[in-house]
């Protein structure tokens, strides 16, 4: 059976896979590490910006992400963004700034909830390129990242900020632990 859900021929090169199917795991680890091998490297540091909030389920995803991540030691990375001190719509740009003074231009792997199409639902979107948070919530913030993770937690198109509000915890927690799994297994042969 194909994990892949679909694949778009876009000029993001983004592929989303269905966790559900068997070989998810691999097609992900295998997915994300080609992702990064076609990014110039001007630098050998990673970090990991995990965006999102501790106070709306459907948008915790990042957070819980980051959280997950912190319990393993992974070489020439940095997480930002976790449960206790999440990178939201309200301190966003604070934390680029941040990044931009004190980091000499890692690789970012944006990492964030998504609201999308009902069968996509549960799916994970990989992707070379940037994402805008908040553009389902209608929130004007700066793109970021040079590759991206993106959880499909619940349907876009109306009343986004409910729908993340009523989204299921135990859907977002099971998306944080393929990805951070996911991270984990790919990361070590890359950095």
């Amino acid at each position: 059976m194909n994990f892949f859900k679909n694949t778009l021929p876009t000029e993001e090169n983004k592929i989303i896979i269905n966790p559900e199917i068997e070989g998810a795991a691999d097609a992900f680890i295998l997915t994300l590490r080609q992702i990064l091998n076609s990014i110039p490297r001007s630098s050998c540091e990673l970090l990991i910006l995990c965006i999102g909030s501790d106070r709306s389920t459907g948008d915790a995803l990042g957070p819980l992400v980051g959280s997950m991540l912190q319990a393993y030691p992974l070489k020439n990375t940095k997480i930002m963004g976790t449960l206790s001190e999440p990178v939201h719509a309200l301190n966003f740009e604070q934390k680029l700034a941040f990044i931009a003074a004190n980091h000499s231009s890692p690789i970012i792997l944006a990492i964030d909830a998504s609201l999308g199409q009902k069968q996509n639902i549960g799916c994970i979107e990989l992707g070379k390129g940037s994402i805008r948070p908040g553009a389902a919530v209608q929130k004007k913030l700066p793109s970021v990242g040079d590759l991206y993770i993106t959880g499909i937690v619940n349907i876009g198109g109306f009343m986004e900020f409910m729908v993340l509000q009523s989204t299921r915890l135990s859907l977002v927690i099971k998306l944080a632990r393929f990805i951070s799994w996911g991270i984990v297994q790919a990361l070590p042969c890359l950095f």
